[in-house]
């Protein structure tokens, strides 16, 4: 298999699995909070341009969620059969699965970019616009799907790299294109007045540069898996095989983009603040949750690598120290956010509407954040190991089997407090239902092979 490889197997199956999995987090995680920071700066740039135009960004952030929720479908899918695969030794297969799932996310992006052009229009009405905030959506629209093909294939990649334990490298790609978005904003909305065409032509510019820099990363053989046509698979019960372990995260973050879409259209009658505060809250939030997931990332392949190698006291060990490292992370960030809402808020939009609808629900969901890591490191349990269908199920509670109910339930009776407190009451429903599948799974573990 060669030197490379075993001093990375011999890595990701000895050493002390909490340090293993802070290596392997920590990028993600930094990775993470400065694509959410890019997020939050577009929300902050575009605030500036009046509260429709910040509703917008609320809006087509819809779409981006589904865009992740493709990309994430290959990527994470490839990336926990290959993780598997290298754990047995078997780079053959890393290489088939992997350029498999990244030309195939290749011609994905490209078809949902031509598609989604042509019905613009009917698109971000899907996506819960209103009338005013109509003209803004659809401009920043066509920029997002521009960048499709981008966004996509660069999910895979990311991915990949993360399986194999090479996080810094997918930290590398990401937050190079994140910090030049951040730049770009500035430069096309403040500096030379482009409105929020600049926010999206910033984008999709970032997003390409981010895909060619992780691309560089297999040309420079910086990653054992190799993305080559001639490795390509033709056999469809490998791309089902992808598109089956990666289906948990299409429902994730399907079912987010879902989630965003129905909370905009329950929130449009309340006004586009109404749709302007839930969307700065929803960053937020997103920016608090990315700690977690960072840290349950950096699980995932530490998951996926030992149980394919039979060091399955690895995986038990890393399920406790994820779940308890990443709820700690979430209370000190969490506790920051609750005592700063008010503030956190008029940064983004100054608009007394904005701020006053704002506060409670982001306190809110700031105190169901502490249920979200136990919720996280079981989801990345089961689809890390190939349990995709009890992966499936816990990946869709979030923001479906509890969300999508609790909000439709709760705003008729409660108004825009439902709305508030719909996403908190979910998070907490979600985080319930995954005890018996966690203590069933590690009770029945086997015990470790010897090599």
């Amino acid at each position: 298999m060669g030197k490379r490889y075993n001093s990375q197997y011999d890595k990701m199956t000895k050493e002390p699995v909490p340090s293993l999995i802070l290596k392997l987090g920590i990028p993600t995680t930094l990775s993470m909070m400065v694509t959410n920071i890019y997020n939050m700066a577009d929300t902050y740039f575009v605030g500036k341009l009046g509260t429709s135009a910040s509703g917008a960004t609320g809006v087509v952030f819809g779409l981006m969620a589904i865009l992740q929720a493709i990309g994430f479908m290959f990527g994470h899918g490839s990336g926990s059969i290959i993780g598997r695969a290298l754990g047995a030794k078997d780079s053959k297969k890393a290489n088939t699965f992997g350029s498999t799932s990244f030309f195939s996310s290749l011609i994905v992006g490209t078809l949902v970019l031509v598609f989604g052009i042509l019905f613009a229009t009917p698109l971000v009405r899907l996506l819960g616009s209103t009338d005013t905030i109509l003209p803004y959506a659809r401009t920043y629209v066509i920029c997002i799907l521009i960048s499709a093909p981008a966004l996509i294939s660069s999910c895979v990649m990311n991915n990949i790299l993360r399986y194999e334990g090479r996080a810094v490298f997918a930290m590398v790609g990401l937050v190079s294109g994140s910090i030049l978005n951040i730049g770009l904003d500035a430069l096309f909305i403040m500096g030379m007045g482009m409105g929020i065409e600049g926010a999206g032509i910033a984008t999709a510019i970032s997003q390409y540069v981010s895909a060619l820099i992780l691309y560089y990363m297999y040309l420079s053989n910086r990653a054992l898996t190799k993305l080559n046509i001639k490795y390509f698979s033709k056999n469809v019960d490998d791309i089902l095989l992808i598109l089956k372990t990666g289906f948990p995260s299409l429902i994730r973050q399907g079912l987010g983009s879902m989630s965003v879409m129905v909370l905009n259209h329950m929130a449009g009658p309340f006004g586009d603040a109404a749709i302007a505060a839930m969307s700065i809250v929803s960053r937020v939030s997103n920016f608090v949750f990315s700690v977690s997931l960072g840290i349950g990332q950096g699980f995932q392949p530490t998951a996926g690598f030992n149980y394919g190698a039979k060091k399955y006291s690895r995986v038990k060990k890393g399920f406790y120290f994820t779940w308890f490292f990443g709820t700690g992370l979430i209370a000190i960030v969490s506790a920051f956010v609750i005592f700063n809402a008010s503030w956190i808020i008029a940064v983004f939009r100054d608009d007394p509407d904005v701020v006053t609808i704002g506060i409670p629900a982001m306190r809110y969901h700031c105190i169901s954040l502490l249920f979200i890591p136990y919720t996280v490191v079981n989801n990345m349990m089961f689809q890390s190991t190939g349990f995709n269908k009890t992966a499936s199920f816990l990946a869709s509670l979030r923001s479906g089997i509890c969300f999508i109910p609790v909000i439709l339930i709760l705003t008729p009776l409660w108004g825009l407090f439902g709305i508030q407190i719909s996403q908190p009451i979910a998070d907490v429903i979600g985080s319930l239902c995954c005890i018996p599948f966690s203590t069933k799974f590690l009770k029945n573990l086997p015990s470790d092979s010897l090599d």
